[in-house]
C-alpha cells in the first residue's frame, strides 16, 4: 500500500491542496491518516477517490452532488464518461474484456484485425493509447488488479518490438540520430518503445538503451555516438523533488543536442525549461517534431 502527502494528491489530481483541505472539512470525502509522529498521509483508496472526484468535476458535476454519491455510483459514472469519450469504443471495450479475463488469444485476434485494417501506427494512436488511458481509470475505480495490467502491457510491448524488428530503414550520412532511454529506476517502457518505432519509421537512426539507465551510462553512449537528439520519458522517476535538477543536468551535460522529454512528472508541471530542452505533452507532438526535423532524400 502506497502512501501520499497532500501535495502528492495535488500533483496527481490537479486539485489544489487548499481545496482538498476544504473538501475534507466540508464534505468529509477523505480522512487523512497519521504517522506515529503525527504527520498526515493518504493511501491508495484516498488517491483513487480524489482522481474520480476530479474527473467528475471536470465533466460538470457539482462537488456538492459528488459528495452525495455512493462509491459505486461514483465509479459507474466515471466508467460511463470513459466509454462515452473514447474513439473506437467497441474495440477498446473488447481489449478491456481480454485484459480482465487474461485472454491472450482474444487480445491477439483484436490486435491482428485492427493492424490489418488500420496499420500498426494508427492502431497504436487510436486504440492502444486510449485503451492504456482507460486502464488508468480502471485502476482508479478498483476494477482491475496489477496482474491484469501487467498482462496486457506486456502483450502490447511484444507487439511494438515485433513492429520495430519488421522495419526496413535506409540510413544516409546525414541521417538524424536519436538516443532513447529511461532514467534510473524508471521502468514504464511502452511509450518510449513506441517512440522508437515512430522515429525509425521516418528513416532516422535510433540508439535504444531501454529501462532504468544510470546517468553515466547515458554519457558514455552519448560520447561514442554524438546523437542529435536525446529522448526520455519520466513517469515516476525522478520524482517531483528531483525532476528539475535532472532536467538541468541533462541540459548542461548534453548542451550540443536537443533533449526531448515527456511523461507524468514533467507534463503540466511548473518547471524551468532550458533552451535546448523540449517538453512533449502528447505523442502527436513527437510526430510533429520528427517531421519538422527530418532530412528528406529524393
Amino acid at each position: 500500500m502506497s502512501t501520499y502527502s497532500i501535495k502528492d494528491l495535488e500533483h496527481l489530481s490537479g486539485i489544489k491542496a487548499h481545496t482538498l483541505r476544504i473538501w475534507e472539512q466540508r464534505y468529509n470525502f477523505i480522512k487523512p491518516k497519521r504517522t506515529e509522529t503525527n504527520i498526515r498521509f493518504y493511501d491508495d483508496h484516498d488517491l483513487k477517490l480524489i482522481l474520480n472526484v476530479s474527473l467528475l468535476k471536470d465533466h460538470g458535476h457539482k462537488i456538492s452532488k459528488i459528495a452525495q454519491m455512493s462509491l459505486k455510483t461514483m465509479q459507474d459514472e466515471v466508467l460511463r464518461f470513459t466509454e462515452k469519450n473514447l474513439r473506437y469504443p467497441e474495440k477498446i471495450h473488447a481489449l478491456t474484456l481480454a485484459m480482465i479475463d487474461l485472454d491472450e488469444e482474444r487480445f491477439e485476434k483484436i490486435m491482428s484485425t485492427n493492424i490489418l485494417q488500420l496499420g500498426f501506427e494508427s492502431t497504436m494512436m487510436n486504440i492502444i493509447y486510449p485503451f492504456l488511458s482507460k486502464i488508468g481509470v480502471l485502476w482508479q475505480t478498483g476494477n482491475i488488479n496489477p496482474a491484469q495490467e501487467h498482462f496486457i502491457t506486456n502483450l502490447v510491448r511484444q507487439k511494438i518490438i515485433v513492429a520495430i524488428d519488421g522495419q526496413f530503414i535506409q540510413h544516409h550520412d546525414d541521417t538524424k540520430k536519436y538516443l532513447l532511454f529511461l532514467p534510473e529506476d524508471e521502468y514504464h517502457e511502452i511509450s518510449i518503445l513506441f517512440a522508437s518505432f515512430l522515429i525509425k519509421s521516418r528513416n532516422n537512426k535510433v540508439i535504444y538503451l531501454g529501462q532504468s539507465l544510470p546517468f553515466n551510462d547515458v554519457e558514455t553512449v552519448y560520447e561514442k555516438h554524438k546523437p542529435n537528439y536525446l529522448l526520455t520519458i519520466v513517469t515516476t522517476q525522478p520524482n517531483q523533488d528531483q525532476i528539475q535538477s535532472y532536467i538541468d543536468r541533462l541540459s548542461k551535460r548534453f548542451k550540443e543536442a536537443t533533449v526531448l522529454i515527456s511523461g507524468y512528472q514533467v507534463i503540466g508541471q511548473d518547471l524551468s525549461i532550458p533552451s535546448n530542452v523540449l517538453i512533449l505533452n502528447k505523442i502527436s507532438e513527437l510526430n510533429d517534431f520528427i517531421s519538422e526535423h527530418n532530412v528528406v532524400h529524393s
